[in-house]
């Protein structure tokens, strides 16, 4: 497989045009045509900001008798973000019913996938949360003085994430193959 400098594809960084959020129940398995009929198919909203993809490591510090100088470090585990998603106020309200199931003692946790669109409308990162709780929804702030857009906003907390691989390279080189530069 060739680079993608030599055949012309330019990898520069992403703006963050899109990102899009899908709700799958988390009894399914996935498999990357789920995966991808999840993405195209069960979208429930897209979204103009997106925090909380990150995690970082809890680490426990060990000093050893004799090593005064310095102290053995241990990896303790894996602390996940709360993932919170802003848009501008849509026609749906799935993200809203599935918030609101959890009040009224009939939510279900749901797995998920966030995806980074490019101007094309073409994922170039996914990222999986599973077992994903809705912990606080907010819905816009209304002025009739103003006008502004009406933001609502969401956020998740949930058991875990991963980074699906392959996604952006794969629609690097559909670009790449039809001529254009991603």
């Amino acid at each position: 497989m060739a680079a993608a400098g030599e055949v012309g594809v330019r990898l520069d960084p992403l703006l963050s045009y899109n990102f899009m959020i899908t709700l799958i129940d988390t009894s399914s398995s996935l498999v990357m045509s789920a995966i991808t009929s999840a993405v195209f198919d069960v979208a429930v909203g897209g979204f103009t900001e997106c925090t909380g993809l990150e995690m970082s490591l809890d680490v426990e510090e060990y000093r050893e008798g004799g090593r005064n100088g310095e102290s053995l470090q241990f990896s303790k585990g894996v602390r996940w973000s709360k993932i919170t998603l802003k848009k501008g106020m849509g026609a749906g309200n799935t993200l809203w019913d599935w918030h609101y199931g959890f009040a009224t003692g009939t939510g279900k946790r749901r797995d998920g996938l966030i995806v980074l669109l490019n101007d094309l409308h073409l994922p170039t990162h996914i990222w999986n949360f599973r077992r994903g709780l809705p912990t606080r929804y907010s819905g816009p702030s209304l002025n009739a003085a103003q006008s502004t857009v009406a933001i609502e906003s969401i956020e998740i907390t949930h058991e875990g994430m991963y980074q699906v691989p392959g996604v952006g390279y794969a629609a690097a080189g559909v670009s790449a193959a039809i001529g254009l530069a991603v």
